[in-house]
């Protein structure tokens, strides 16, 4: 992953960011020589690790300074960081934060993330994969029985259309170069109405829309959990389907199963509203799922055309797949498995990679 350039010449944000600093640098016993990239983002947000006071059992531990340029979510990323730890779920301290400046310092959940050691091999058979997914899984439960319908904006139609537009703007028109013609568009409102119609069905619940092993962290309490601030009412089975059906990482169809059980039974045990019929929460799972993928087709060519980051464009193939594999399995999403062959082929036509 290439980190930022954090020279101060060619970075205002981080003179800016360094200067707020050293206005608590006294305070948490901040060493500003240490200020260095600790991740990369979708966003315009960045992460810088520094050496600090963290609290008083942790004296030389080390803090994340956030730069998150407005109109990125400081104040939402509060708000629901409080929830989240209301529910008993491990997130950052808010320590410090200028809203205006768009500004935070926060405590530090560590370098090993969910994903980095889902990436080994090993993980599966060791048995690693499965104790830090029932981890997640846990910990998703227990934020979504806080539910609050008046705190969270709703993940509504308009919401849900908005996003899977993506597609045919990023992907189709600005990636792949082609026109949408009459038939192509309505077989899009076709398929995007029977996934509004399902996920629009499903109870409500809080949802964090980005919960996935890229985002959580191995820590005591396990797991921690970032990147939350786009949290809304949205449909029970989105995180589950967001955590298994991830951006990079591929798991087998028993492992799958295997965690979607898991979440189904302790759900039920906890008193959330899933269905009764494991069949039909599988497939409110896939269609959801499918739903968030079509959004990523087009999310992931924008960040590239419009961002200049270009590294996301390697994972499309991957959700490719996994919008065809649920494509193929239920008759009213057919024809859209078939705009999905008709799209790969022309990108190996005119020679784009994926």
């Amino acid at each position: 992953m290439i980190l930022p350039d954090v020279s101060p010449a060619s970075d205002p944000r981080l003179d800016t960011l360094r200067a707020w600093l050293n206005n608590h640098a006294e305070r948490y016993a901040l060493d500003l020589a240490t200020l260095a990239p600790a991740s990369a983002d979708a966003s315009f947000r960045r992460y810088f690790r520094i050496t600090g006071k963290a609290a008083q059992e942790n004296p030389l531990a080390t803090l994340i300074a956030v730069d998150a340029p407005p109109p990125e979510k400081c104040r939402e990323f509060v708000q629901i960081a409080q929830l989240l730890d209301a529910a008993g779920v491990h997130v950052p301290r808010i320590l410090e934060v200028d809203f205006d400046a768009g500004l935070m310092l926060v405590t530090d959940l560590g370098t090993e993330s969910y994903l980095s050691v889902l990436s080994d091999p090993q993980a599966l058979t060791d048995g690693r994969a499965r104790r830090l997914m029932r981890d997640a899984i846990d910990a998703l439960i227990r934020f979504q029985l806080t539910t609050c319908s008046d705190t969270l904006p709703s993940f509504d139609e308009a919401f849900l259309r908005r996003e899977m537009e993506l597609m045919p703007e990023w992907f189709i028109g600005r990636h792949l170069g082609r026109d949408l013609d009459d038939t192509t568009r309505a077989l899009l409102d076709r398929t995007f109405a029977l996934l509004i119609a399902s996920a629009r069905a499903q109870p409500q619940v809080f949802m964090l829309r980005d919960f996935m092993p890229r985002n959580l962290m191995v820590a005591a309490p396990n797991p921690g959990v970032l990147d939350f601030q786009d949290a809304v009412l949205g449909p029970i089975t989105y995180d589950i389907a967001s955590l298994l059906r991830d951006a990079f990482l591929s798991w087998d169809e028993e492992f799958e199963i295997d965690c979607f059980v898991y979440y189904w039974e302790r759900a039920k045990k906890a008193g959330l509203p899933v269905d009764g019929d494991f069949g039909e929460f599988y497939r409110q799972i896939e269609w959801m799922g499918l739903q968030r993928h079509i959004k990523v087709l087009g999310l992931f060519c924008r960040i590239h055309y419009r961002d200049g980051k270009p590294h996301y464009m390697a994972d499309l193939p991957r959700f490719i797949g996994y919008a065809r594999k649920v494509c193929e399995r239920y008759r009213p999403l057919g024809p859209f498995a078939k705009l999905l062959d008709e799209l790969e082929g022309r990108a190996i036509d005119v020679g784009y990679t994926f």
